[in-house]
């Protein structure tokens, strides 16, 4: 799991990609749920595509992930159900 200032977790299953919720688990299962770790999408000039189906965890060990806030992802302390009905508010009014 530790490699050169990295921890990492490669996921992957026989004949697709580990989908959110599998991904989810997986990073419960070796990091602590208030850890941030991340995938990354590195310039096409570095890829490595040994597994179509194998996706990655990482996390730096000397540093923390820079993370935006959290309201430019969505309203914070609504679930997905409230921001539909909220959705569906804003374009029947707009």
């Amino acid at each position: 799991m530790l490699q050169a200032g990295w921890e990492h977790v490669s996921v992957s299953i026989p004949r697709r990609c580990p989908n959110w919720q599998e991904m989810c688990f997986v990073k419960d299962l070796f990091w602590d749920e208030e850890e941030c770790v991340m995938q990354l999408h590195p310039p096409r000039s570095e890829y490595v595509n040994n597994n179509r189906y194998c996706l990655h965890l990482w996390r730096p060990t000397s540093r923390a992930i820079p993370t935006p806030p959290s309201g430019l992802v969505g309203i914070v302390g609504i679930g997905p159900s409230e921001a539909a009905r909220l959705a569906a508010q804003i374009w029947v009014v707009g």
